[in-house]
């Protein structure tokens, strides 16, 4: 349940706080104070698409926070499985920035989120229905969607589309493999041909790498002999300069000749014998280098041509070993494939017959569900209409064969027909905006049971109504807010005083002009305030007369 929102600098809000309680909630005001700014900022903070124009003129970014409580457990497994956690109070609070930029980043539980998250949680805490939803009645792929979800029919629609998919996927490798002879002879050389290649290049994974290291060692050669040649001279000195040995083995000398007189020098003279000692195998070391230094020219060659060709082979099969490796592997497998295709294929013929027998029969069970949710769904339905002042209006529910599809084999079409004698016909013919609104109504008041969603939100929708239907709409919105038996709330943005009087609770949204600034104010009303703001929607201005007419509205809906 939704329990406060929070809007900033969205807008003409500067800043304004919404404390909502379970029931039926209602917000009136004049035309272009805010009322739909506040749902479209409900909509920005549940993951909907946003616009830098929503930012108020002057600021830098907008913030919108939504407070919910008593989480479904719906909710709380869809937090559990992208992260998040409620609060220690049960509680979660939602919020998300638009920058001037148009840029938004979003938190939930106090931690980032991404868009897609806010908008997958969102949905499950609050449904929000525009008038833009009306017209989803007009479109026949949502009839389905309905009728499964009012039957719960989920379980059976997942059933079947699981022995769907097994089906297809026989029916692709089956396609795969039945190519003709032709084709078949010519993938079978193509494969050999790459295995042959493949094999021939004697692949081996770290080659590449190893065969660089030896090539750049080629290309250092100089440098290399060079550097050899000026250590070993230091080392052994030439006809006109002792070497770093012949001068070592003086210091030694005379170190040991020193130290024989003077006992104190004894471990210095040892220390450099030492040294001495291990310069003379360094030296060895040195030498041996030197003699053995060969760069042999034909084996660069061979290290050129090497990565030649294996650039040429790996460029060929994904650049690196691993993924030539892999080609091979997987062309001999289907080579393996098409070799024992027609055994393969009559294996799989046998199995596409059998999955089709259980996708049929599971198409016909969903049917069969379908059907007698249909039932069901056209006497409830019925029932609302009739309490919302359509008596006349009979609702139908279409169920055609169609080709398999992922969804069944049905085309399911909401019928009605307006006048009695009139056969049923599609809602998109003959349905006005201000029937599709109570059909709507009627739907949502059906499936309010069904579904965990304990927020729902009506946006507009006494369009097209007035007098004792819009009564009726106000009070099926009362009696829905009630008939749970769990919290359920309803917010609803009307415009019509037989709809806001039903209101459990009623906000106003007014706005003012303050330094040449618009700024939008939202405020609870109390008995007064609501007889008042009644009487200004009744009447357009407040008098003894509209006012006598608000206590009344008030007291017959009970508040």
């Amino acid at each position: 349940m939704l329990s406060a929102l929070y809007i900033e600098n969205l807008a003409i809000i500067e800043r304004a706080e919404l404390l909502l309680d379970a029931g039926f909630n209602v917000l009136t005001g004049e035309t272009g104070a805010g009322k739909s700014i506040i749902i479209d900022a409900l909509g920005a903070v549940l993951g909907e698409r946003t616009s830098r124009d929503l930012v108020r003129t002057g600021c830098c970014e907008a913030l919108v926070s939504a407070t919910f409580t008593e989480l479904s457990p719906t909710v709380l497994t869809l937090l559990e499985q992208n992260d998040y956690v409620p609060d220690e109070d049960g509680s979660l609070i939602i919020s998300r920035r638009i920058g001037e930029d148009g840029k938004t980043s979003a938190r939930i539980g106090g931690r980032p989120a991404t868009v897609a998250a806010l908008r997958e949680i969102g949905r499950a805490l609050v449904n929000i229905h525009g008038q833009h939803e009306n017209q989803t009645l007009l479109s026949v792929d949502r009839h389905r969607g309905y009728l499964d979800a009012l039957g719960r029919l989920q379980p059976i629609a997942d059933r079947y589309a699981e022995t769907y998919h097994h089906y297809c996927a026989i029916r692709r490798e089956l396609k795969k493999l039945d190519m003709d002879e032709d084709a078949k002879e010519r993938r079978a050389d193509l494969l050999c041909f790459q295995i042959d290649e493949l094999e021939s290049a004697d692949l081996k994974i770290g080659e590449e790498e190893a065969l660089k290291k030896r090539r750049d060692l080629f290309r250092s050669s100089e440098r290399i002999t060079t550097a050899l040649h000026r250590a070993a001279s230091a080392y052994s000195g030439d006809d006109d300069t002792d070497g770093v040995e012949t001068l070592l083995s003086a210091v030694s000398e005379n170190l040991q000749t020193a130290a024989s007189l003077m006992d104190e020098l004894s471990p210095l003279s040892e220390r450099v014998q030492t040294l001495l000692y291990e310069l003379e195998a360094c030296g060895e070391e040195l030498h041996t280098a030197v003699e053995d230094l060969t760069f042999d020219e034909a084996e660069r060659d061979e290290v050129e041509d090497r990565l030649a060709y294996l650039r040429r082979i790996l460029s060929k099969y994904g650049g690196t070993e691993e993924s030539a490796l892999a080609t091979l592997a997987e062309c001999k497998r289907e080579l393996g494939g098409i070799e024992g295709a027609d055994a393969r294929i009559a294996e799989l013929t046998a199995q596409l017959r059998s999955a089709q027998d259980v996708m049929v029969a599971a198409a016909a069970e969903l049917t069969a569900a379908r059907k007698t949710a249909a039932e069901r769904f056209i006497g409830r339905v019925q029932e609302e209409l009739t309490f919302l002042d359509m008596p006349r209006v009979t609702m139908a529910v279409s169920i055609e064969p169609t080709a398999l599809t992922v969804n069944g084999a049905d085309k399911v079409e909401f019928l009605i027909s307006s006048n009695p004698g009139e056969p049923p016909r599609s809602i998109a013919k003959i349905a006005s905006g201000g029937e599709l609104s109570r059909i709507m109504l009627a739907i949502k008041s059906v499936m309010a049971d069904v579904d965990d969603i304990d927020t729902l939100i009506f946006d507009e929708i006494d369009t097209g109504i007035s007098g004792h239907a819009a009564q009726r709409v106000g009070q099926k919105l009362r009696q829905t807010a009630a008939h749970s038996s769990r919290s359920r709330q309803i917010l609803c943005v009307t415009h019509l005083a037989q709809i806001a009087s039903q209101g459990h609770h009623h906000l106003l949204i007014s706005k003012e002009v303050v330094n040449d600034r618009t700024f939008t104010r939202v405020s609870p009303l109390d008995r007064i305030g609501r007889e008042r703001e009644l009487a200004r929607i009744v009447s357009g201005s407040v008098t003894e007369a509209s006012l006598t007419a608000a206590r009344e509205m008030l007291e017959l809906s009970g508040n």
